[in-house]
């Protein structure tokens, strides 16, 4: 199973760590040239590896980490997204119910990686919070999940067990989904709850 990450912003360089943190290969890109980023790569670790946006989408996972008025320009990297898993991570505060045409903003990020398999998740914890150790006091960072696919998400939540974290599936992205999105000036009701599991 192959690993990508796109976006190197605050959530990006935090997912990187987190791969990083395990052990785990993680490829990381952005629609400028690998060069213009590999020594701040380079600083998180031997695992992470500074790639084109061509290369990272052959990956099998792949975390969408930029902007959510980004995803578009990201999607037409590939014709098709057909086998791919998408872990949407953006969050779409400041869009409005209308931009979105009613819809969850995961539903919207969905359509546009035709054929690809949308698990949103990560997303729910600021950058400073995700960026720590998900091992606190004997329990494990909670991430939220949730996916129309149940396949594509508990694939992420055995990835999420391997970097250290606790994943929590919500059901689907237009049910329990909802409670990790954001759009207008409105936050889901679990965002921003840092909560840890003790098994």
């Amino acid at each position: 199973m192959s690993y990508a990450i796109i976006g190197f912003g605050e959530i990006g360089q935090t997912l990187a760590k987190a791969f990083a943190r395990k052990g785990i290969e993680v490829s990381v890109a952005t629609t400028r040239d690998p060069e213009s980023f590999a020594s701040d790569v380079a600083a998180i670790g031997p695992e992470v590896i500074p790639t084109t946006l061509a290369e990272a989408v052959k990956a099998d996972i792949i975390f969408l980490a930029v902007r959510f008025e980004s995803h578009r320009d990201v999607a037409k990297a590939l014709p098709t997204w057909k086998g791919k898993i998408i872990v949407d991570v953006t969050n779409a505060y400041g869009v409005s119910h209308e931009d979105l045409g009613g819809r969850p903003s995961a539903k919207v990020v969905e359509e546009a990686f035709a054929g690809g398999r949308l698990v949103k998740g990560f997303n729910h914890l600021v950058a400073a919070v995700l960026d720590q150790d998900p091992a606190v006091h004997g329990g494990r960072r909670v991430v939220f999940l949730t996916s129309d696919d149940e396949d594509a998400a508990t694939q992420v939540s055995v990835l999420a067990e391997n970097l250290g974290f606790a994943p929590v599936k919500l059901g689907a992205l237009s049910e329990g989904g909802l409670l990790v999105q954001a759009h207008d000036k409105s936050w889901g009701r679990l965002i921003f709850k840092d909560l840890v599991k003790f098994d």
